[in-house]
């Protein structure tokens, strides 16, 4: 995130100039900019295209409209600009740092407007259309977790039997680069499930190890718990995950974005007409036909091995090591 800053923002219009003529003068100026349109456009006229890459022009690109940065970004920006004075300062290559007597935005009060608990409930149900989506919303919700916490979450990671899940990794994205790494808050976080948290889960662990055991593979302890190939081998890309919420929250015809979602109780939702589960009801093709791999009843799946194990397999759901 902090590298497309200095890409878009800010190399642009002070790159070229010496650490030593930058004042606040130029800050402001730079601050008026980003708060006037975001791509700094020069011609009105243009399209906003749906992607940098070469491709065919569809719905999603429209006639260019400016829209400013917020101010929590433009500040963030200032933030960069602070830092790296600073340093300069340190290493006396500059007498003072500039970016002090800049003025940027005021800091927006935080107002998430998370949805209702009847929003979260019609949110939940649609997002059971693919089970796997709907026990990632289901999980955001009723633990409070980032999107890349859930993207860097594996099964070592969840303690099934004890109730308890642990967010240790997080999955950052910048740009195309994508990384594993520990949590924004430097910390692990210890979330106590309920059990209605704990049965999704379960659920979700026998449809994972169901797809690993249909492609000939094993689910390990290691592997994500949210992963589009078979045995979890590799992650989710988190920007993927918000553009999937994006498109679901239009089509109900909810103004809300993913991180938004504050942590409801799993009572809360069923409360409010929310299935905490896919399977209790059966759900059909249009023909009529039940659709494969669904059940009432949840299933009991065998756990992964441990990594020193020596083939044998416990029957029970996995569980953390310690």
């Amino acid at each position: 995130m902090y590298t497309d800053y200095r890409r878009k923002h800010v190399r642009p219009f002070i790159g070229h100039l010496r650490a030593g003529a930058v004042d606040n003068d130029v800050l402001d100026s730079l601050y008026r900019e980003l708060r006037r349109c975001r791509t700094h456009c020069t011609d009105r006229k243009s399209t906003d295209h749906r992607t940098p890459l070469e491709h065919e022009c569809d719905e999603r690109c429209r006639p260019h409209q400016c829209l400013p940065l917020s101010s929590t970004m433009v500040r963030h920006v200032h933030f960069v600009l602070r830092c790296a004075f600073e340093r300069g300062v340190r290493w006396r290559w500059l007498g003072v740092n500039p970016v002090q007597f800049a003025s940027p935005p005021a800091a927006k009060r935080p107002d998430p407007r998370p949805p209702s608990a009847e929003e979260a409930a019609r949110i939940v149900d649609a997002a059971w259309e693919s089970p796997d989506w709907g026990t990632l919303v289901w999980l955001t919700m009723t633990t409070g977790a980032r999107r890349g916490e859930l993207c860097g979450l594996r099964w070592s990671h969840v303690d099934l039997p004890s109730g308890v899940l642990t967010y240790r990794r997080a999955v950052a994205q910048d740009g195309r680069h994508r990384e594993e790494k520990d949590t924004k808050t430097h910390q692990q976080r210890r979330v106590t499930l309920d059990p209605e948290t704990v049965a999704v889960l379960t659920e979700h662990w026998a449809r994972c190890l169901e797809r690993a055991a249909s492609a000939g593979m094993t689910l390990t302890r290691d592997a994500f718990v949210f992963s589009r190939l078979p045995g979890g081998r590799t992650h989710l890309v988190p920007s993927s995950v918000t553009q999937w919420y994006g498109r679901l929250v239009r089509r109900l015809d909810i103004d809300t974005h993913l991180h938004n979602l504050r942590r409801y109780s799993a009572t809360e939702l069923i409360a409010a007409g929310a299935r905490p589960r896919s399977t209790p009801r059966k759900r059909a093709h249009r023909d009529g036909t039940p659709e494969a791999g669904l059940s009432a009843a949840a299933p009991t799946p065998a756990a992964p091995p441990h990594a020193s194990s020596t083939g044998t397999s416990r029957s029970r759901p996995p569980r953390t090591s310690p």
